[in-house]
């Protein structure tokens, strides 16, 4: 039996596929295991960025194993948050707030309720042609608050992220694309080449400033501009600090100088 996640290493990227045939659903088990891989990715310094896809060609994931929750199984039922889902909650990654590396998800098909909500935890997302979104919770009597009610809302127009999570409305790639809520729609040969270009660009730059760059968005998102600044010049920040007297702010400079490539250490 193919193991539910593989992970990589590549080049200072983490390379993770969800593969549970036929729609890659999570189970408790799997939520587990794709936490231990976002705490593998958080904590190892020699990794800079993620990417996750989806096994096969028909979905990137459709999220909860709903079949395993209705059939009884004592790990799936009941209110999940009372079930240990490991690190970073539902889906590994839902509520990984210590998490500073860049995770790209490279959508392969569907990507519906929980799948939704992994994808869109991400910092990038990149899709193929005929994927799409969706929250169906409502008819399920249930709700999608692993991010789906916190996510979605502040990547989609208010009336448009309603329509997804009051009517199940199923959104294509080309329009989620137009809202903004994915960075790029390809082909299926395209996209893991894409996203693995995305992983390389991040990858190459200096791991200081790309992890203050997401601890600063994450910690000032829902703050005015100045509100912003101010939060900035009077909190601890983990990464910020770092960057300004780093090894790698003086190469960088340097290496622009001397027009050549820089050699970032992360230090």
């Amino acid at each position: 039996m193919t193991e539910a996640v593989r992970v990589e290493r590549r080049n200072g990227v983490l390379e993770i596929v969800l593969d549970r045939p036929p729609v890659n659903a999570i189970d408790r088990a799997t939520s587990i295991r794709l936490g231990e891989a976002f705490a593998e990715l958080r904590d190892d310094p020699e990794l800079r960025a993620g990417l996750i896809t989806g096994g096969g060609d028909k979905a990137f994931s459709a999220g909860w194993d709903l079949k395993s929750a209705a059939a009884g199984d004592e790990d799936e039922v009941g209110l999940w948050w009372h079930n240990d889902y490991g690190p970073g909650s539902f889906a590994g990654l839902t509520e990984m707030w210590d998490l500073d590396k860049p995770v790209i998800a490279a959508v392969n098909g569907l990507a519906i309720g929980g799948g939704l909500e992994l994808a869109i935890a991400c910092d990038l997302i990149v899709c193929t042609d005929d994927a799409y979104f969706a929250l169906p919770e409502v008819p399920l009597g249930i709700v999608p608050d692993s991010g789906g009610l916190q996510r979605v809302p502040e990547r989609l127009p208010y009336n448009i992220a309603m329509e997804m999570l009051l009517l199940g409305r199923r959104m294509p790639a080309e329009e989620a694309r137009h809202y903004g809520m994915v960075n790029a729609v390809v082909s299926a040969d395209e996209l893991m080449t894409t996203a693995r270009g995305w992983a390389d660009t991040i990858a190459a730059g200096a791991p200081l400033a790309v992890q203050a760059i997401k601890e600063i968005m994450r910690e000032t998102e829902s703050l005015s501009v100045r509100e912003a600044f101010t939060y900035l010049r009077e909190n601890e920040l983990r990464n910020f600090p770092k960057v300004l007297l780093s090894e790698d702010a003086s190469e960088g400079v340097a290496a622009f100088a001397e027009k050549r490539e820089p050699q970032f250490r992360g230090r």
